[in-house]
């Protein structure tokens, strides 16, 4: 097994690199905000049959940004509620079926529970158009400019989700959690810092965090398909302006915006979200807070931590 690449963990609990995030950080997601706010979600629910007793299913579209339908399944107990909620947001391009099951299970353990599908990477419009070239995959997809790039509308529909199941007649919207792995933890981290919906946030190896030293130091893709972009256009000026870009949607810089309480996770032979990026982020939330860090882990399931996952959710949202 490889061993730790990263720093050692005493100064990973130090690391806190200084925000990245422009002058007008605040004023562009305002404005993206209000500009969500002017899509209206019409969410709607198709009955969908499960083999499973104590549970309804559903397939959930909604509108978002741009005029996108946004899709995943939607399971919630069969017995009378408010219940509490949790949205979950998948890992990147790593969604198989939906998740369904996953969902169901979340239902069966007393949830609301929804998860997801980002645009393009599983049943969900991507409606933005790339006026630009860009490597395979989403990294660099319209990532010259912040207006355009792909993960503005990623966080835009993650920021819708929680508010489509709050509406939700089943849904005590008090008690409303965001979970995610990866993309997926990012996205939690995002939503918190972008809605004061979640009470509770779990963000497993969170990726989307301190770009600058994860391309400098990720071994593994999707963060590599920055450094195929700039190999392949090499002008500094080039470089400056998707640098910029990504500056407004580093989750280290929405991190001290974020007011829910958080678990975090991250292993440390972690080769995909360097433990580094998920520490910068982690360091810069000044809300109640826990990191689990786990020595023979990388990017995985990590088994001890689901244990630790559910009794964090039952106590903030039960």
């Amino acid at each position: 097994m490889q061993q730790p690449y990263d720093m050692p963990l005493e100064q990973l609990y130090q690391y806190k690199p200084e925000r990245t995030a422009p002058a007008d950080f605040k004023e562009f997601w305002k404005g993206s905000l209000e500009e969500l706010a002017n899509e209206k979600a019409g969410p709607q629910l198709e009955p969908h049959e499960y083999p499973a007793d104590g549970v309804k299913v559903y397939w959930l579209t909604y509108r978002s940004i741009g005029g996108a339908r946004i899709k995943g399944w939607y399971a919630v107990p069969d017995r009378q509620g408010p219940h509490p909620a949790i949205v979950k947001y998948h890992g990147y391009n790593a969604s198989y079926d939906g998740d369904i099951h996953d969902i169901v299970n979340w239902a069966l353990h007393g949830y609301a529970a929804f998860g997801m599908l980002v645009r393009g990477q599983n049943s969900s419009e991507d409606t933005e158009i790339s006026h630009h070239g860009h490597v395979p995959g989403w990294m660099t997809k319209g990532i010259l400019d912040p207006k355009t790039y792909y993960y503005r509308g990623v966080y835009l529909d993650a920021v819708r989700a929680v508010e489509v199941v709050s509406g939700f007649a089943e849904v005590d919207e008090k008690r409303i959690g965001v979970i995610g792995a990866s993309q997926g933890g990012g996205l939690a981290v995002a939503v918190s810092a972008l809605s004061d919906i979640p009470k509770a946030a779990v963000s497993e190896y969170p990726y989307l965090s301190n770009f600058q030293r994860a391309i400098d130091t990720a071994i593994d893709q999707p963060y590599l398909e920055i450094n195929s972009f700039f190999r392949r256009n090499t002008s500094p000026d080039i470089e400056q302006a998707a640098m910029h870009t990504l500056s407004y949607f580093d989750v280290m810089n929405l991190a001290q915006l974020v007011k829910a309480t958080v678990l975090m996770s991250i292993g440390l032979v972690d080769t995909i979200t360097p433990p580094s990026t998920v520490f910068a982020a982690y360091n810069h939330l000044e809300t109640d807070k826990e990191i689990k860090v786990y020595r023979y882990f990388g990017h995985e399931y990590i088994p001890p931590f689901q244990t630790e996952k559910l009794a964090f959710l039952r106590k903030h949202l039960k």
